[in-house]
């Protein structure tokens, strides 16, 4: 499969008649919505099959994007630095103490101080660490609504949610077909707590990952010939405490953590080829 160097190289595969069939408002913003990932290039109808199989495919610059998360990762840690951390405890309801801003990430205590050092009850991985510094950082503080969306209802989601239904959702719901005690070890590992089934599922789950961003995973068990199906919601208000970029690396990294947790147990998770 080839990979587009830039926008301009999809760009110059289009016909550039603007017919906004792709759902972008011209050729060139949807050349490089494919380039950033948030689209594919069979998005196009107006392009020949031949071209579509050559291009098809996750563009190299989200794949870039990932390779860099240290990149934007120390951004946000030079943003820390700028940042009145005992303003942003009070905005977010965060606890300070020492120079230091505590928040409860699963139930485990994550901090960060006023040079930018990260310190946590578990390891300090980028989905973690990314989320948490920009909640610290950008987060209104609004409280939790109760009113459960999947990530394409956010603003911006529709774009991310078929590479979110992919990496996310399709990701936890093979483990939760071959690992039974996933829902119960998150209950008991990750403070997770079991709600009444939502939409008719057979388990309903609630994560805080943040204090007010709660997520709630939606298992329904194979049944009658039919297969199983497993999906991730949000809060509606989760977007005005974390961009959906944050909220993206969260459920991907939440979904990557599960698939360890399976295998540490013995479980091995089979992935999709290609």
């Amino acid at each position: 499969m080839t990979r587009p160097k830039s926008a301009m190289e999809i760009f110059a595969l289009l016909e550039k008649s603007n017919c906004q069939e792709c759902g972008r408002k011209t050729c060139l913003a949807f050349a490089g919505a494919v380039y950033t990932g948030h689209k594919s290039i069979q998005d196009c109808p107006r392009l020949t099959p031949e071209v579509i199989a050559r291009y098809r495919g996750e563009s190299s610059a989200c794949e870039a994007g990932e390779q860099n998360g240290e990149d934007y990762l120390q951004k946000l840690l030079a943003a820390v630095r700028q940042t009145d951390l005992a303003a942003a405890a009070a905005r977010i309801g965060a606890h300070y103490e020492d120079g230091r801003l505590a928040l409860k990430i699963m139930g485990k205590d994550f901090k960060v101080d006023a040079q930018g050092r990260l310190s946590a009850d578990i390891h300090v991985n980028p989905w973690v660490a990314v989320p948490f510094l920009h909640y610290v950082l950008y987060a209104q503080g609004v409280p939790a609504s109760g009113n459960w969306v999947s990530l394409r209802e956010l603003a911006e989601g529709k774009e991310r949610y078929p590479l979110f239904q992919k990496r996310c959702e399709a990701a936890m719901q093979r483990v939760a077909d071959i690992y039974p005690d996933l829902f119960n070890d998150m209950v008991h590992l990750f403070s997770a707590r079991r709600v009444p089934q939502q939409f008719q599922s057979d388990i309903s789950v609630v994560l805080e990952p943040l204090p007010m961003v709660p997520i709630m995973i939606c298992y329904w068990r194979p049944e009658d010939g039919m297969a199983s199906s497993l999906k991730v919601y949000f809060d509606a208000a989760a977007g005005q405490n974390l961009d959906i970029g944050a909220l993206f690396t969260l459920g991907t990294g939440l979904a990557a953590m599960f698939e360890k947790l399976a295998l540490r147990h013995g479980f091995e998770v089979d992935r999709p080829v290609g």
